[in-house]
């Protein structure tokens, strides 16, 4: 095997590799790792970043960003559970529709005001997360447990979380799209060159607005999830989701720069971040090491770094090879 095809297998797979090299670790080093409580407790658990990543994803592959999604879906998590006492399928739309709107805010910023991705979202960041404090009057606000509303984060269809379900669908269909659509096309299209798919024919403005709308709606249900499976909506959780959805996007192969990308391997990004906390959580029961939960935002940071130069590495020997 020569060294570009194995950069390539690298620059592809590695984040499957890495994934099923720290479940062997795991499975081999802790009992009850594989255990159905906390396997279904790790799938119910990042179903809400999963959710946020795959927006991401796809404004990523545009070349854009999407700081905004934390603030949304702690915007999604208030609206929906104020609107909890009326149903699941009101707190459900009361969500979805909150982040529908900020994704429509994004998506005009970007496509019509002509403004960069960064500045955009950074004031839509900035509005979602006043506007869930305002709603919820500087608290967490209870759902409620009468309605019904949260078998949405804390039931199961079958064995299975009913968040994970949701997730499992929505990567499904952002597969589908990206892979087998023009409108997945034209993603990678204008990430690889935006003026050159204009000059092509290519609808990159309307492109562009539904990706971003879509990052809305899908960080609008992981508020959805974040209040039924925790019992309230809570105003500041969203703080830092955006970064993990980033870090989980890029360590699942996706360049910054656009152009290029998986959902599937964002998806594995997903659980590879997820599974290494719950190996340290591991670590700290068996008293090895004792990490506060303040020690994962450090260590996130700092693997996404590595990530990054290791995919900096790897895109310029893939140029050279």
């Amino acid at each position: 095997m020569n060294s570009a095809r194995l950069v390539r297998i690298i620059g592809t797979y590695g984040v499957v590799i890495a994934l099923a090299a720290l479940v062997l670790f795991g499975f081999l080093r802790y009992d009850r790792f594989l255990g159905l409580f906390n396997v279904m407790s790790v799938l119910r658990y990042n179903s809400m970043f999963a959710l946020v990543a795959l927006g991401m994803c796809f404004v990523i592959m545009t070349g854009g960003i999407d700081l905004s999604v934390g603030s949304v879906a702690a915007l999604g998590s208030v609206a929906s559970a104020l609107a909890s006492p009326h149903g699941i399928v009101a707190g459900l739309a009361a969500g979805v529709g909150a982040g529908l709107a900020a994704g429509l805010i994004n998506a005009l910023l970007v496509t019509r005001g002509n403004l960069m991705p960064f500045i955009a979202t950074l004031a839509t960041m900035l509005a979602a997360s006043g506007s869930a404090l305002l709603l919820a009057d500087n608290q967490t606000v209870s759902v409620s447990y009468d309605s019904g509303f949260t078998a949405i984060g804390q039931g199961n269809f079958w064995i299975f979380p009913i968040p994970a379900v949701i997730a499992l669908v929505a990567y499904v269909v952002g597969s589908v799209v990206l892979n087998y659509t023009s409108t997945g096309r034209t993603v990678l299209a204008i990430g690889g060159g935006e003026d050159a798919s204009r000059l092509m024919g290519l609808r990159t403005d309307r492109v562009k607005f539904l990706v971003y709308v879509a990052s809305g709606c899908l960080a609008g249900l992981a508020g959805v999830v974040l209040a039924s499976q925790f019992g309230a909506g809570q105003p500041i959780e969203g703080v830092g989701w955006e970064l993990f959805a980033i870090a989980a996007v890029v360590v699942g192969g996706t360049l910054l720069t656009g152009g290029s990308g998986s959902v599937l391997t964002t998806l594995a990004g997903v659980l590879l971040l997820g599974i290494l906390f719950n190996v340290l959580n591991f670590e700290n029961g068996m008293g090895w090491i004792s990490l506060s939960a303040y020690w994962q935002s450090v260590i996130r940071g700092l693997f996404l770094l590595v990530v990054v130069l290791l995919q900096a590495r790897l895109t310029a020997r893939r140029e050279t090879a």
